[in-house]
């Protein structure tokens, strides 16, 4: 066994690296429970994959100018016999720390994309399959071929599946990455950057790399209204796609109000919990959304925490 404070020591720079670059962290005691519960998450993960306790919710993506549905984004969710529902801000990063948020990537892309090409008949046309990829993903040298293979299996034609990378990942990506970006588009997929605004990127660094499509944060849109700030930012980053020739899609729609200003500001799409929380594909509201009075677009009951949908894969 290792000396108590070569694991402490340990447990501390684990820490670090989840805080970011450049932290310096002391350890505390709190931080050794936490670490064994990481590991019991891990451990229970794995168990999860094998048993098929995970599933795919949906939540609709409305083409602002109609109202209709024109894709979903899928939402990986666990439901644990003993945790219940377990948040995927609790899980994801877990897994993030291991080879398991390969498996769980993997997984999420061949459940979602078999389901799309099931339902497709049924689907709005043109519906657009939004699915987060992670960074150690992309970087897998075999993840272009890798992808093409699940397409093929599932019988999802490319052009309904949008793969959705986060900023940082991106831009912390090399010429390698963009290689790769480039080889998932020729396959006919198409490429959104999500979470964008809460990133370092430059407008010269993305004018270099092939994406078609930029997700506004939730953080900027929610407080819209009241804030000329993110408003700014909203029309900036809306200018920003013009230019480029990408379409937009805000998220964190929660009212009404929000998605009459993002449809006044020429925003294409948006989604969020006014439009619909994630739900089973079969359970997802397909209806033409109403933007205007009282409506099919009328809001659901707000969150719990716990059920909080994440972006995550």
């Amino acid at each position: 066994d290792l000396p108590e404070w070569l694991r402490n020591a340990s447990i501390a720079l684990g820490e670090a690296k989840r805080r970011g670059l450049n932290q310096c962290v002391v350890f505390e005691p709190s931080m050794a429970e936490q670490s064994k519960e990481r590991a019991r998450l891990a451990t229970e993960l794995r168990q999860a994959l094998e048993k098929d306790q995970f599933l795919v919710h949906y939540q609709p993506v409305i083409e602002l100018a109609t109202g209709r549905v024109s894709g979903a984004e899928a939402l990986l969710r666990w439901h644990s016999p003993t945790r219940g529902m377990v948040p995927p801000g609790v899980f994801i990063p877990v897994a993030e720390e291991s080879d398991l948020i390969l498996a769980l990537g993997d997984w999420v892309l061949r459940r979602a994309t078999r389901d799309i090409a099931e339902q497709l008949p049924r689907l709005p046309e043109g519906f657009d399959l939004h699915v987060n990829v992670s960074a150690r993903q992309l970087i897998q040298s075999d993840f272009p071929a890798a992808l093409q293979q699940v397409l093929s299996t599932s019988g999802l034609p490319p052009q309904h599946l949008t793969l959705e990378l986060t900023e940082s990942v991106l831009i912390e990506g090399d010429a390698v990455t963009g290689q790769r970006l480039a080889r998932i588009r020729a396959l006919g997929v198409k490429i959104a950057i999500d979470d964008f605004g809460t990133g370092y990127s430059s407008l010269a660094y993305l004018s270099r790399l092939p994406f078609d499509c930029v997700k506004v944060d939730q953080s900027f849109v929610r407080n819209l209204l009241d804030s000329p700030q993110n408003a700014a930012i909203v029309t900036a980053v809306l200018n920003m796609s013009q230019g480029f020739g990408v379409t937009v899609v805000a998220e964190g729609v929660e009212t009404q109000a929000a998605a009459q200003r993002l449809r006044e500001m020429g925003c294409a799409s948006a989604q969020g919990y006014w439009f619909g929380r994630p739900a089973l594909l079969q359970e997802m509201d397909l209806s033409v959304r109403s933007l205007d009075g009282d409506g099919t677009g009328s809001p659901p009951t707000p969150p719990t925490p716990s059920s909080a949908p994440s972006t995550q894969a």
